[in-house]
């Protein structure tokens, strides 16, 4: 049976005289994560409510078996069909990632190796990407995965150009997604070149999303690093950094907010924290200043004042350094037509 996917035009709209067709396939392993499904299955779906079409997607999960598939958190889901099923068209294939890393079935590369090449795009979420490199589609390419199996994926499949800190990539017609929530992330990536920004970002504001994630997986998150620390005198400290971003921030104040020597105060954060204090400043007040520039208008001299860079060239350097982007760039790039 041919393959007569089409291409929609302006939000939702179907290229004229063109049959149109968006199957959206999940493979699902056993023990499965649950959210690689759940999660892209749930933004096509409401894509497909908000364009008044139920039909605009059709979104199957695929078994490697008969029989429903164990997921994690104790899910089970039943399958629509099998790799043992006849063919039928696919618009786009995600293989989900199951982590605890089972032994390869030779049938499910067998059917990627087929199958995959037939869709107009394919990819993979989480550990997924395993599958998918076992079939030697993915040589060549740059990639990504959880950040806890990147290091593995490495030496398993050298081939392949692992960049363990994106949320997702996309190259060419083959799509990654680093795992988990990075599923959702993706689905509203491919919803977006499907029926455009408008409908993609209505879409991640009712989940609560961002429509393009700011960071990578490390998120340079100064927040996260503070929940993470386990000395309570440390974690105190940090959350003064965070909500004290203009004040004076060296070492010598911190260390006397702290009631410690300079030196034994930096080793103690260090030995804590995994990063010296200034680090640990320079990225909550990038934390800070990234969000002001998705979120609003304020100038970037203000945002700078604000965040405690001082000034915007200080900033500027600061965003250069860390993130490989300028605040006025970041801000192009993020920045929903929502902020204020």
């Amino acid at each position: 049976m041919p393959n007569t996917i089409g291409r929609p035009g302006q939000f939702g709209r179907p290229t004229a005289g063109r049959a149109f067709l968006m199957r959206i396939v999940l493979l699902a392993p056993p023990g499965v994560q649950a959210l690689d499904v759940v999660g892209p299955a749930e933004v096509f779906w409401e894509a497909a409510r908000r364009l008044g079409d139920p039909k605009a997607y059709e979104v199957q999960v695929m078994g490697t078996a008969e029989g429903p598939v164990c997921g994690t958190g104790s899910l089970r889901f039943l399958a629509d069909r099998s790799i043992h099923d006849p063919d039928q068209p696919i618009d786009t294939l995600l293989i989900a990632g199951d982590p605890s890393f089972k032994a390869v079935d030779p049938a499910v590369i067998d059917w990627l190796r087929r199958r995959a090449p037939q869709a107009r795009r394919y990819g993979s979420i989480c550990t997924g990407v395993f599958l998918l490199a076992a079939t030697g589609l993915l040589d060549g390419r740059r990639v990504t995965t959880h950040w806890e199996c990147a290091d593995k994926l490495r030496i398993d499949f050298p081939a392949l150009t692992v960049d363990s800190d994106q949320i997702f990539i996309r190259d060419g017609k083959v799509c990654t997604a680093a795992g988990v929530t990075s599923g959702i992330d993706l689905a509203l990536s491919l919803l977006e070149e499907d029926h455009g920004r408008d409908l993609a970002l209505l879409v991640a504001r009712y989940m609560v999303m961002f429509l393009k994630r700011p960071g990578g997986q490390s998120q340079f998150s100064a927040h996260l690093a503070a929940q993470a620390s386990s000395r309570t005198g440390i974690q105190k400290i940090q959350e003064y950094v965070l909500d004290n971003l203009s004040a004076d921030l060296s070492v010598d104040a911190l260390a006397a907010q702290a009631g410690m020597s300079p030196g034994n105060f930096a080793r103690v954060f260090k030995r804590d924290v995994g990063r010296p204090p200034a680090d640990f400043v320079e990225a909550a007040r990038l934390d800070a200043a990234r969000r002001m520039l998705v979120d609003s208008s304020t100038p970037l001299q203000r945002i700078a004042y604000i965040c405690g860079f001082g000034d915007a060239g200080t900033m500027r350097r600061a965003f250069v350094r860390s993130l490989g982007i300028t605040p006025a760039d970041y801000r192009k790039r993020f920045r929903t037509t929502t902020a204020s």
